[in-house]
């Protein structure tokens, strides 16, 4: 029976993102129900590329909060997202992994550690330490396919040493840890055909958010559309924006957050009238209480990306937000199949702005309607304290 847990990851609270927010979720659900639980990580960076104010000075720092430990240490941070930067900073998290490993008495009291991937090499050699070393209960927590998301998205060429490194990473972890969990049932299908009959479980980043009442609809005019988070080449919101007149569709756009992309669409914006609005980083805390005041938000991806479900569908559903999904795969299943929202195929803009033309003009009914399916759903097959209460057992049976 599991009774104190180590979770190890790159990415962390409070830095933003869906990796960060799923451990934090995931630590804090672990901890309700009744778990000690500790998390391994590196000093606040992402997506700044810069460590964090608080944390600087400093190779590691262990803190408590919410009554979980954390253990932080020190990576090469930057806003390069070159692969020898990318590559520079797992390898120094990978050799905070081994300091680490030199507590022997503490890592002797964990019964699982659960290990993050991707970065795939940073899965790997924490999967070496943890159980092939010290040979403990592990879950490996796969959030993406690497390398095949790393070829989709065109960073690593299919064939390359790169790529055939990565290949044998990738069934190195999947056979070696004790079992696994994916965030899409796709992903959960791929392993299992790589290791077949190992104890799995579909984890997917629900948010453990109250769900909020139905309300009357708002008046949608002008329609106000929000998307809150990374700004990267997998959402490409720089290309939406140009490709879209929200105006010309009566609509406002309201961007949250940053990324690699953000100089690029903070210059876009200054030279264009176009009814988008960037309002930068806010806490996560601000990000949900402002939420519900948007009539939709739009979740892109812009390629299609075996076993990516984005983690704002789950962000939207408690707030009663309806989705504006253009991606493809299994997110566009689950919007579809439960009626939350309006689809259309990923970087297809010319359907995404008639997906908005449409939600616009939606009869009140029908509106509400859609907006009450997202609070069932989140009550429902998407409840936070339900998945928890299953993932208890689950690591109780590794």
């Amino acid at each position: 029976m599991a009774n104190k847990v180590l979770i190890v990851s790159f990415y962390y609270t409070p830095e933003i993102g869906a990796a960060a927010s799923r451990i934090g979720n995931m630590a804090e659900g672990l901890q309700r129900q009744g778990l000690s639980v500790d998390v391994l990580t590196c000093l606040p960076n992402y997506p700044r590329g810069r460590i964090f104010e608080g944390y600087r000075g400093c190779y590691s720092k262990k803190e408590t909060i919410n009554d979980i430990n954390i253990y932080r240490y020190w990576t090469y941070a930057t806003v390069a997202r070159t692969p020898l930067a990318r590559l520079l900073g797992m390898a120094f998290f990978i050799l905070a992994i081994w300091v680490f490993g030199l507590k022997v008495r503490l890592i002797r009291k964990y019964d699982h550690v659960v290990i993050q991937s991707p970065p795939l090499p940073v899965a790997y050699f924490a999967t070496l330490l943890f159980r092939c070393l010290y040979r403990k209960h592990t879950v490996l927590n796969v959030s993406d396919l690497w390398p095949e998301s790393a070829v989709e998205l065109g960073a690593v060429k299919r064939g390359s040493l790169y790529y055939k490194v990565l290949s044998h990473m990738e069934r190195f972890v999947y056979r070696h840890n004790t079992a696994y969990q994916g965030q899409s049932q796709e992903i959960v299908d791929h392993v299992n055909a790589m290791v077949p009959q190992k104890l799995h479980f579909l984890y997917r980043n629900l948010q453990p958010h109250s769900v909020a009442t139905t309300t009357d609809s708002k008046p949608r005019q002008p329609l106000k559309l929000v998307y809150a988070g990374l700004f990267g080449v997998a959402q490409d919101i720089l290309g939406m924006i140009q490709a879209i007149d929200f105006k010309a569709c009566g609509a406002e756009l309201h961007l949250y957050g940053g990324g690699n992309q953000v100089n690029a669409i903070n210059d876009y914006l200054a030279t264009h009238d176009c009814a988008v609005v960037n309002h930068g980083y806010v806490s996560k805390e601000q990000i949900n209480r402002e939420l519900s005041l948007y009539h939709a938000s739009i979740v892109p991806l812009a390629v299609r990306i075996k076993g990516a479900v984005p983690s704002k569908i789950f962000d939207l559903l408690p707030h009663g937000v309806p989705i504006l999904f253009c991606g493809g795969g299994e997110g566009e299943q689950i919007v579809a199949d439960n009626h939350l929202g309006l689809t259309s195929k990923p970087g297809d803009y010319e359907a995404l702005r008639n997906n908005i033309c449409t939600i616009a003009s939606l009869s009140d009914a029908d509106y509400e309607q859609m907006r009450r399916n997202c609070l069932t759903a989140a009550e429902n097959e998407f409840n936070f304290d339900s998945q928890m209460v299953a993932f208890r057992k689950f690591l109780d049976q590794v």
